[in-house]
């Protein structure tokens, strides 16, 4: 066999002993405080990758990344072992009580938080309740430490930049964490007693084996007995001709605690060449003699027997894949072990695992008086102690695809549903995200409405940020009130009113709060006056004006009642220009007239922690100018708390209607911008999609929000989505047709189907839909 293989087994075979305690039996003997860890006779280090859509990936998609894949394959260093490592464990509960689930507060909404506990408990146990973990192992012969070091610091780089192009990421883990790994698998369900302090074990006089061993282990023929439980290791023993790229999926998606391993040996490329031309040199000399044998027989005719010919053509066509195909020779081996409570349900697990290996024409055995050696195979030690190994090409070992379906699980993010595919919960940070902005899109009764209320409700049970809604249909005054909330009604008839002159603590920090000011009121007085009319004499006399009104009352350190309209409109009658006149006149019927509701001092509270504005009753005539308004006071209150390091959440509810009109859209797609870097997020619902993709804004808006949540859609918006979001036509499915709650989530570069309902018997479901009668979703 090649050199490189015949020293890595005689490493392998020099580190063999009969270990006389669990301890012993653990094979790592030293771990470095930058996560390099001595087993056997071996450095070794692990990196942590995540998961991507490739089984929701369309057929173009998954041929994308089958080849991305094969590119992190030819990638790997060939003076090194790598094993993946695919890791089942059961979610922990403790922790996802409390990194997920709503802590009470003593307050009255408790009630509500409970509930909504309850629902993700209920939701949790209809799954599987498995977490996947996935990780890279390079292990080399040992040296000295400092060169491992150096080795693996330049190995990092080229991992990070190879599966960075999947979108997936390599990033090494702690001594911790790599520890906690094998401690959730030698001693299942005591997860949650799991520390590790080098120093402090040290001063106990502990060996660190001592916080990750089971309590006891017995290795039968078969099987292998640790603490209570019993597992067993299988390896794949033979390959079908043609396999497909399901195989590893379904095999750990099986609904129990295992870990399945690839190791894979990478061959440099001129020994595999010199290897196989030796091979096809013995199996022309093997069809020589033959021939010559049959021509010593006066046999001229015979045809060569159909093996030699066929190990001819597949030696020939493996040369042609190293040669002129970029090409690699790989050794790989697939084992798994799996865990059970008794031996009948091991059994029972053996058997299954089998046949899905039977269903893809492969053979998984059982590793007979060997389960210690493929225990220390398949675990992430960076060990291979069985010799099983088969001899793959490249795309060959891409074909074992680790990659199955991508999960956000953001610590300290909100729940956002259930993964379609995985089961696992949705768990987002948007905080997180360059620009956490957001979308909710959906056609009427896709469950948009609820999902918005059941993002507004979740920010307020579970967070102390303050949250403020657009609300244009009337639809969020019942679940805003119910959490503690105030709602603000502006219209002609109503007794609230907002100043839009009125300037928040921190208002146009980083920037000029005059000009901003101005920047309103040009966009309040073209509405009233028509697109286009104001020209550069307007646009002079109004920021004039506004500068007289404000400077006084900034010099004043903003003290005192802030200006009105009233007094800015008395300003420009005050100016000497003919064009002052006619802003004057064009102003009159929102300062002075019938639609003056802006024209007086700002006398609602918007310092609650939950404020809704109400626009239902808001004329035609006077929405473009309340929009402006409404969102000018909301940058006032944004302002405000992120000088007090406090995030606030603005929801627009039917987006839209800000879409129909030119200065409302611009004016939001400026608050757009803004919010981002002022601590708030915001978060627009509408199912008029096709009409907001007609606005140029609407589309910069959509293709600069990193997070989306996409509901059943009409065909046509659709068609627009997919080609603006570049959604694959598999991933379309999911918002075709589709029940209600039931989507697509984009966040940052992850598309990930889910769905998400509330019981119709709970007080949740209750506060928040919309239909009359309960009939369905909002």
């Amino acid at each position: 066999m090649i050199k490189t293989l015949l020293l890595a087994n005689k490493a392998e075979r020099d580190t063999f002993f009969i270990p006389r305690s669990v301890q012993q039996s653990i094979p790592i003997k030293r771990i470095y405080k930058d996560g390099i860890w001595l087993v056997g006779r071996k450095h070794s280090k692990t990196w942590r990758f995540a998961d991507i859509n490739y089984e929701a990936a369309s057929d173009d998609d998954r041929r994308a990344i089958f080849l991305s894949y094969c590119g992190v394959l030819n990638s790997l260093p060939t003076d090194a072992a790598a094993k993946i490592t695919i890791c089942n464990r059961r979610l922990n509960f403790e922790v996802f009580q409390r990194t997920v689930l709503m802590k009470e507060k003593g307050d009255k909404l408790d009630e509500y938080r409970r509930e909504s506990n309850q629902i993700l408990m209920d939701k949790m146990a209809q799954s599987n309740n498995l977490v996947q973990d996935k990780f890279i192992t390079l292990s080399i012969p040992q040296r000295k430490i400092e060169d491992s070091r150096a080795y693996f610091r330049r190995v990092e780089g080229d991992l990070a930049k190879s599966f960075g192009r999947l979108d997936s990421g390599a990033r090494a883990i702690s001594n911790y964490d790599r520890l906690r790994i094998l401690h959730d698998f030698f001693r299942p369900g005591e997860e949650q007693y799991f520390t590790f302090d080098k120093s402090e074990t040290i001063r106990k006089g502990m060996d660190f084996r001592d916080l990750i061993c089971p309590d006891s282990f017995s290795f039968k023929a078969g099987y292998f007995e640790m603490g209570g439980k019993v597992g067993r290791v299988l390896f794949l023993k033979d390959l079908a001709s043609f396999l497909k790229d399901d195989m590893i999926a379904e095999l750990s998606d099986f609904s129990r605690s295992l870990m399945l391993s690839i190791d894979i040996l990478p061959i440099p490329t001129d020994e595999a060449v010199k290897e196989i031309q030796s091979r096809i040199l013995a199996v022309e000399t093997d069809v020589t003699r033959w021939q010559q044998k049959q021509n010593s027989n006066n046999n001229f005719s015979a045809v060569v027997p159909y093996e030699l010919e066929q190990m001819r053509n597949e030696s020939k066509g493996f040369l042609d894949d190293l040669t002129t195909r970029d090409q690699r020779m790989m050794f790989a081996v697939v084992t798994i072990v799996h865990i059970a409570d008794t031996l009948e349900q091991l059994e029972a697990d053996t058997e299954t695992l089998m046949a899905i290996g039977r269903n893809h024409l492969c053979q998984f055995s059982i590793l007979r008086y060997q389960q210690e050696d493929g225990l220390n195979t398949v675990l992430p030690y960076g060990l291979r102690r069985i010799k099983a190994l088969r001899t793959l090409t490249t795309e060959s070992t891409a074909v074992f695809m680790p990659f199955r379906a991508q999960e956000i699980q953001d610590p300290g993010g909100l729940y956002y549903g259930i993964n379609a595919v995985s089961k696992n919960p949705l768990i987002c940070d948007r905080k997180r995200l360059i620009s956490p902005h957001a979308f909710m899109l959906g056609v009427s009764g896709s469950g948009k409405s609820m999902g918005m209320k059941g993002t507004i409700a979740n920010i307020a049970m579970g967070t102390d940020d303050d949250i403020i809604i657009i609300d244009a249909e009337r639809e969020y005054g019942p679940i805003a009130e119910a959490l503690g909330g105030e709602v603000i009604e502006i219209s002609p008839n109503s007794r609230h009113h907002i100043n839009p002159l009125d300037m928040g603590d921190g208002y146009g920090d980083g920037e000029n709060p005059i000009a901003m000011k101005s920047e309103v009121l040009m966009s309040i007085i073209e509405q009233q006056m028509g697109a286009g009319t104001l020209g550069g004499a307007q646009k002079s006399i109004i920021d004039r004006c506004t500068s007289n009104i404000l400077r006084p009352y900034l010099k004043n350190g903003g003290n005192g009642p802030a200006p009105l309209l009233t007094d800015w409109r008395q300003d420009v009658l005050n100016q000497p220009e003919e064009a002052a006149q006619e802003i004057a006149l064009a102003s009159e019927i929102i300062v002075e007239g019938t639609l003056n509701v802006f024209a007086h001092p700002t006398n609602v509270n918007m310092d609650n922690r939950i404020i809704v504005i109400d626009l239902y009753e808001m004329g035609e005539q006077l929405r473009p100018t309340g929009l402006v308004v409404t969102l000018e006071a909301i940058q006032n209150r944004v302002a405000s708390n992120r000088k007090k390091g406090k995030y606030t959440w603005v929801f627009i509810d039917e987006v839209y209607l800000f879409f129909k009109y030119f200065y409302s859209a611009q004016f939001l797609y400026k608050a757009w911008k803004r919010f981002r870097k002022y601590a708030a997020p915001m978060t627009a619902a509408t199912q008029n999609v096709e009409e907001c993709l007609r606005s140029e804004t609407a589309r910069l808006m959509f293709a600069n929000s990193e997070f989306l949540v996409l509901y059943n859609q009409a065909a046509t918006d659709r068609a627009e989505l997919a080609k603006l979001l570049h959604i694959s036509d598999t991933q379309m499915g999911y918002i075709t047709n589709s029940a209600p709650g039931c989507g697509l989530i984009r966040m940052g570069g992850s598309i990930v189907p889910f769905t998400n309902t509330i019981p119709k018997d709970t007080a949740l479901y209750r506060l928040m839909s919309t239909t009359p009668g309960d009939g369905a979703n909002g």
